[in-house]
């Protein structure tokens, strides 16, 4: 397969990162490649605290009966870590966690058996407890806090895989009605079924980037695209060069991620591959870069099993005898 070395400016911004905590076993990488973790995994969620990324994740936890949590210093090294939510129910997908910067509580946003709620812990790792329910048939929540300090639930609506945004009074509270925002309407969302599903939200420059996925999650048409809007809550414009991720060469169901951006400003972008063509959920995490260009159009790109040029990190000081 074809790379794609990032820009320089980007090369040179990611050198001055420099997360505290770095350990020997999570040295800075010069390239790294996909896949990132081994084991089934998808629809990662990544937060950033005190200099650690905790990605969580569909898969690996009972036949997907709750949620693991990794760790990493430097988004290509991982460490397996705790199971940090077990709601005693099957079919935990999609988590998304998010800290309240006000209380420095942690709020895992799940999807239980087509149900989507809100979990609470004191830290990243847990233990979540259920606090309340917000949807049923409902999948993939994502909170979004926007400049102004104002919170935004993104999920998806069942039947018709239609993505919502509820503005939430809290972490915890909903505020008004939710809104319908995007359904399946473009050729490469309703190629494979009809599903625009995992939604996740990016502003840039005053503009929302709404990420989401599209055709089935299961085929090896899923794929990631994304529409803008002046207003967390839209209306949405589905961009003309969609899908900016999707499959070719080795590449098979690229989808339903989330962006970091790093301490220097570079977004990377975290998502599931399948392992095959075939219809299937045999999934595996990958990392690759985001993009905008001067126009302010976002673009990415999928890898697999080719070295990328890697988030760069610099190394910790040598510790005095």
């Amino acid at each position: 397969m074809k790379t794609f070395p990032l820009p320089g400016a980007a090369l040179l911004a990611l050198a001055l990162l420099h997360p505290p905590g770095l350990t020997g076993a999570e040295a800075p990488a010069a390239t790294y490649q996909n896949p990132l973790i081994p084991g089934n995994l998808a629809d990662p969620a990544v937060l950033l605290h005190q200099g650690v990324y905790y990605l969580y994740a569909t898969g690996e936890v009972d036949g997907d009966n709750g949620t693991r949590v990794y760790t990493s210093t430097n988004l290509v090294h991982w460490q397996r870590g705790p199971v940090v939510f077990r709601p005693g129910l099957p079919h935990v997908w999609a988590p998304d966690v998010w800290r309240d910067p006000a209380s420095g509580r942690f709020y895992l946003y799940y999807t239980v058996n087509q149900t989507v709620g809100v979990a609470e812990a004191d830290g990243p790792l847990g233990p979540f407890q259920i606090v309340r329910k917000f949807f049923d048939r409902a999948i993939d929540a994502h909170l979004f806090r926007d400049d102004d300090g104002r919170l935004y639930l993104y999920y998806v609506q069942l039947p018709g895989f239609r993505i919502h945004v509820q503005p939430m009074a809290s972490p915890t509270e909903p505020q008004g009605e939710p809104r319908e925002i995007l359904h399946p309407e473009a050729d490469w969302e309703t190629r494979a079924g009809r599903v625009t599903e995992g939604p996740w939200m990016i502003k840039h420059r005053g503009r929302y980037y709404l990420l989401y996925s599209g055709s089935g999650a299961d085929t090896p048409d899923y794929a990631v695209g994304y529409a803008t809007a002046d207003s967390p809550l839209g209306p949405f414009t589905r961009a003309p060069h969609n899908p900016i991720v999707h499959r070719g060469g080795n590449v098979f169901g690229p989808g339903h991620g989330c962006a970091v951006r790093d301490a220097a400003g570079q977004w990377w972008h975290l998502y599931h591959q399948k392992r095959t063509a075939r219809v299937e959920w045999d999934r595996f995490i990958a990392l690759d870069p985001l993009w905008f260009d001067e126009q302010g159009r976002l673009f990415s790109r999928a890898t697999r099993d080719t070295p990328q040029p890697a988030p760069v990190v610099v190394p910790p000081s040598p510790v005095a005898p």
